[in-house]
C-alpha cells in the first residue's frame, strides 16, 4: 500500500533497498544487484544477520567430505509425527498416546545418530565456510544461492532430528507433577529446550543424544516450575471457569423483567387499568411495587391476611387485576399482549 502510494524510488523504498542484502553478479560489471525470489532475500538477511554456529567435526576437512556425509550412509526414514498433540489430546488418554507414539516414532542406532548429526551440521559448516571467505564484502549470486541451499539443508535436517526426539519431550513432561492446565506450557518449554539440545549436542563425544537432551529438558522444566511458582505467589487466584461464562442471558431477562415491572408500576398509578382499591393493594403487595427494591413478594396467604379475605378469593382478585392490566397494555402498545406476561406464579 505505503509502495503503491510513494512509487518504487521514495525515500522508504531507498531505505528498503539500502537494507536488504546486496547480491553481486560475477556476469555483470559494476557490482550490479541480480534480483532473488522475496522468500530468498527473507532467508540470506537471517543468514547474513550473524554468523553461523555449528558443531566441528574433522570429517568435515577430509577429501570428498560431501559425498561420505550424505550419499554413502544409507537415507534415515523420517518419522510420523501426526499423533503429537499435545495440546487438543486427552491428557488423560496415556495408553493410547503411547501406543500412537511406538507407532510412529523412529529409534535411532549409535551410528545413525552420528551420521544424522553430521549431516547437520556439515552443512551448517558450509555456510559458515562462505561466511567466512566472504570478509565483510557482498555475496555474488552464486554465493547468495549456495548459502541458502546449505542453509535450508541444515533446516530440514534440524526438523527431522526433533521430530524424532519428540516422544522424549512428553515422556519427561510425565515425570513433572503439574495441573493439566499448565501442561500445554511444559510441553512447550521441553520443545524449547530438545531444539537448543539439537543445535549444542556433539556427536564426536561418543555418547547418544538423548543422554544429553534429557538433562537438558529437564532443567527447562525445573526453571518452569519456578517460574511458575514465582509467578502464582505474585499472582494467588486461580483460573475460575466460570469468569469465562457469558451472563449476556440473564442480564437480557432481567432488563425485561424491570421493563415488564416499570410499564405494570406504570398503568397501576397512572389509573390506565381502573382498577379498584382492593384490586390495587393485591397487584401492589403480589408483585412488590410498594415494597423496596429486592424485597420479596407477599405470597397468597399473606396479602389475604392483611385485606381479610381468604386465600382463594385473593387468587380471584388478582386474576381479575391482571387480566384490566393486559387489556391496558393492548391499549398502550397498539398490540396485542400475550397473556403470560403478566402471569404470576
Amino acid at each position: 500500500m505505503i509502495d503503491s502510494l510513494f512509487g518504487s524510488n521514495s525515500p522508504i523504498d531507498r531505505v528498503k533497498q539500502r537494507r536488504r542484502p546486496a547480491v553481486r553478479d560475477r556476469a555483470r560489471a559494476g557490482g550490479t544487484r541480480t534480483s532473488l525470489t522475496p522468500a530468498d532475500q527473507a532467508l540470506l538477511s537471517e543468514i547474513m544477520a550473524e554468523p553461523m554456529d555449528y558443531m566441528d567435526s574433522p570429517e568435515f576437512r577430509k577429501p570428498d567430505a560431501e559425498r561420505a556425509i550424505y550419499e554413502k550412509p544409507a537415507p534415515i526414514q523420517r518419522p510420523d509425527v501426526t499423533w503429537y498433540r499435545p495440546l487438543m489430546d486427552d491428557l488423560g488418554a496415556k495408553e493410547q498416546k503411547q501406543r500412537q507414539a511406538r507407532n510412529g516414532s523412529v529409534l535411532l542406532t549409535a551410528a545413525q545418530e552420528r551420521v544424522i548429526f553430521l549431516q547437520y551440521n556439515y552443512a551448517r559448516f558450509r555456510v559458515r565456510q562462505i561466511q567466512d571467505g566472504l570478509e565483510g564484502r557482498t555475496p555474488t549470486a552464486d554465493e547468495a544461492r549456495e548459502m541458502i541451499q546449505w542453509h535450508r539443508t541444515a533446516r530440514r535436517y534440524r526438523e527431522q532430528i526433533s521430530e524424532i526426539n519428540l516422544a522424549l519431550v512428553l515422556a519427561m513432561a510425565r515425570r513433572v507433577r503439574l495441573g493439566e492446565s499448565d501442561f500445554p506450557d511444559l510441553i512447550g518449554e521441553g520443545n524449547m529446550a530438545l531444539m537448543r539440545s539439537v543445535d549444542k549436542f556433539d556427536c564426536g563425544r561418543g555418547f547418544k543424544f538423548s543422554t544429553y537432551a534429557c538433562r537438558a529438558i529437564l532443567k527447562a522444566f525445573s526453571r518452569f516450575g519456578i517460574k511458575l511458582v514465582k509467578h502464582r505467589q505474585r499472582f494467588p487466584s486461580e483460573f475460575d471457569p466460570e469468569f469465562e461464562r457469558s451472563n449476556h442471558l440473564e442480564t437480557v431477562r432481567e432488563q425485561h423483567a424491570r421493563d415488564s415491572a416499570a410499564e405494570v408500576r406504570f398503568l397501576v398509578e397512572s389509573d390506565r387499568a381502573e382498577l379498584s382499591d382492593v384490586e390495587r393493594k393485591v397487584i401492589g403487595h403480589r408483585f412488590g411495587l410498594d415494597a423496596p427494591t429486592g424485597s420479596p413478594s407477599l405470597t397468597l396467604e399473606q396479602v389475604g391476611q392483611m385485606i381479610g379475605v381468604t386465600k382463594e378469593r385473593v387468587r380471584q382478585i388478582q386474576n381479575k387485576a391482571l387480566e384490566k392490566l393486559r387489556l391496558a397494555l393492548e391499549e398502550l402498545q397498539g398490540e396485542p399482549v400475550p397473556e403470560q406476561t403478566l402471569s404470576h406464579n
